[in-house]
C-alpha cells in the first residue's frame, strides 16, 4: 500500500462498503451546448435558470481566506454562465465526511458539487454509482497533465475527484522556545524525548494535543507505526500478512503510551476540540504540535498567532525502524461531483472547474493560505519561509504514505479512535488495544471478501 513519491515539488518551499442502489444519470430536459455559451433560453429570451449547490467545509474562523477564494470562483462562474445561481452550503469537515454526505449518498441525493475525501470514500461512492466520471472533462479542458496526482481519486482507471491542494503531516515546533532553552530540533526519538523531559521540568508543555476529536490523535500514531513497522504496514493489515499485534506495531503504541505517562501532552486534552490544539501552540503554550499543513493558516495569521516568525516544521524524528524518513503526504481532499446532474448543470460544472483549477488560484492559495499546490505551477516565488521548510521536508523524504483512514475499513478506524481516547484516559493499554484492533481487522477483512 505504500505509495511511491512520483513527483518533485516545484518549490523549495497534502467504511464499511456502502451497498447502495444505482442512481439515474442526467435527469431533466435542458439542452447542453457543450461550452461556455450558457443555458437554453427561458421565457421572453431570458436564459433558463440553472441551480447548483456546492457543499464546502470552509466554515471555521481560520478558513476565511479559503472561503473568500471559493466565493470569488463562484462569482466568476456565475458571470460566465447566464441564468446560473450557485448556493454555498458550508458544513464542518468531519460532519460532512462521516455523517451528512454519507447519508446523502445512501439516499442518492448529494449536492451537485461537494468536498470529497479520497481512497476508501471515493471507492465506495463509485461502487454505489454516485460520482461523475471526470476523465473526459479533464481531457476536454486540457487539465489531465496539470496535476501532480489523481491517485486517491482514480478507480478503475477513471478519475472521480479533482484535488484542490496537497497536504503533509509532521511536527511543528516553536524555534524561539527551543533556542531559549538550549534545545536543538531533535532528529531522533530519544532526542525528542529528552527535549520533552527538559521542557516538562521547566513547567513548559511539550506537546499541544486536543483529543476530544479522536481523528486528531491518530495523525501522530499513524506516523509512529509507519516509523516502527514500515510504510507497507496498513497494506499488510488489509491483506492479512500483518497484524496489529505484531511487535513492531505494538512498539509504536507503547511509545505513545510513554508520552502519556510522562505527562508530555497538555492537560485535559480529552475535553479539548481540535481548534484548542492550535490555539495552545500559537499562543506559545507548547513547544511541539503534530499536525497537518492545513494548520498553516492560523499559525501564520498575525492577528491570531503570537509565534508567526518562530514556527518551524520537521518530519517526525527517526524511531529506528524501516519507516524512518517517510512522510504522510499527498492529495486526499478534492471536489467531487454528482452523477445525477442535468446537461445544463454539467455545462456549469465545467465552467466551475475552469475557474477553480488554474495557476492564479493555485498560486493564491499557496501564498495566502500556505496550502501546497495540487497543480504544477510555473511561478513559485515569494513563498513564506515556513511553507518552504515544509515542502523541503517533503522533497527530501524517502517517500510518502497515505493517511490510514483513506484505506482502512470504517469499523477499524472507529475502533482505533475510541481505543486511543481510552489509552489517553488510562482505560486500556497497548497490548489490549492492539488485540482488539486485530479482531476488528479480521472481521472487516472477512466482510469485504464476502462482498467482492
Amino acid at each position: 500500500m505504500m505509495r511511491k513519491r512520483a513527483f518533485v515539488w516545484g518549490v523549495v518551499a497534502l467504511s464499511s462498503t456502502l451497498l447502495l442502489s444505482s442512481c439515474s444519470l442526467f435527469g431533466g430536459n435542458r439542452s447542453n451546448d457543450g461550452g461556455r455559451g450558457g443555458a437554453a433560453s427561458g421565457q421572453e429570451g431570458k436564459p433558463a435558470p440553472i441551480q447548483l449547490t456546492i457543499r464546502h467545509t470552509q466554515v471555521k474562523d481560520t478558513q476565511k481566506k479559503r472561503l473568500a477564494m471559493l466565493q470569488d470562483v463562484v462569482a466568476a462562474t456565475e458571470a460566465k454562465v447566464p441564468g446560473l445561481t450557485i448556493t454555498l452550503d458550508g458544513v464542518e469537515d468531519k460532519v460532512n465526511r462521516f455523517e451528512k454526505l454519507r447519508a446523502e449518498m445512501a439516499a442518492g441525493n448529494p449536492p451537485e458539487i461537494f468536498d470529497l475525501f479520497g481512497g476508501t470514500d471515493t471507492r465506495d461512492y463509485v461502487k454505489a454509482n454516485r460520482l461523475l466520471d471526470l476523465t473526459p472533462i479533464l481531457q476536454e479542458l486540457g487539465l489531465t497533465d496539470k496535476f501532480y496526482s489523481f491517485e486517491e481519486f482514480t478507480v478503475g482507471g477513471k478519475i472521480y475527484g479533482i484535488p484542490m491542494a496537497g497536504y503533509v503531516e509532521g511536527l511543528y515546533y516553536n524555534k524561539k522556545m527551543l533556542a531559549n532553552h538550549g534545545i536543538q530540533p531533535p532528529q531522533t526519538w530519544d532526542e525528542l524525548m529528552a527535549a520533552a523531559a527538559k521542557l516538562k521540568s521547566l513547567k513548559i508543555t511539550p506537546f499541544a494535543l486536543a483529543a476530544k476529536d479522536s481523528w486528531v490523535i491518530n495523525m501522530m500514531i499513524n506516523t509512529m507505526w509507519v516509523r516502527t513497522a514500515g510504510p507497507g504496514a496498513i497494506g499488510g493489515l488489509l491483506d492479512g500478512s500483518r497484524k496489529w499485534t505484531d511487535s513492531d506495531m505494538l512498539q509504536a503504541f507503547e511509545q505513545y503510551q510513554a508520552l502519556i505517562q510522562k505527562g508530555f501532552f497538555q492537560d485535559g486534552s480529552l475535553a479539548l476540540a481540535y481548534a484548542e490544539q492550535q490555539n495552545t501552540f500559537i499562543s506559545g503554550g507548547a513547544a511541539f504540535m503534530f499536525d497537518g499543513s492545513w494548520a498553516n493558516t492560523p499559525l501564520l495569521d498575525p492577528e491570531k498567532s503570537s509565534i508567526v516568525n518562530d514556527v518551524g516544521f520537521m518530519s517526525l524524528p527517526a524511531m529506528g525502524g524501516p519507516g524512518d524518513g517517510y512522510i504522510n503526504g499527498g492529495w486526499s481532499n478534492a471536489y467531487g461531483f454528482s452523477k445525477k446532474v442535468t446537461p445544463d448543470q454539467l455545462m456549469a460544472i465545467k465552467e466551475f472547474i475552469r475557474q477553480m483549477y488554474n495557476e492564479p488560484m493555485q498560486r493564491r492559495q499557496l501564498l495566502e493560505e500556505g496550502m501546497p499546490p495540487a497543480m504544477k505551477l510555473s511561478d513559485t516565488g515569494k513563498v513564506n519561509p515556513l511553507i518552504s521548510q515544509i515542502l523541503q521536508v517533503f522533497e527530501t523524504s524517502k517517500g510518502t504514505f497515505p493517511a490510514f483512514d483513506s484505506v482502512i475499513q470504517t469499523k477499524v478506524r472507529e475502533s482505533l479512535e475510541r481505543s486511543m481516547q481510552e489509552l489517553i484516559g488510562g482505560r486500556t493499554n497497548p497490548a489490549a488495544l492492539t488485540a482488539d484492533l486485530q479482531k476488528k481487522q479480521e472481521a472487516a477483512n472477512a466482510e469485504e471478501s464476502h462482498t467482492k
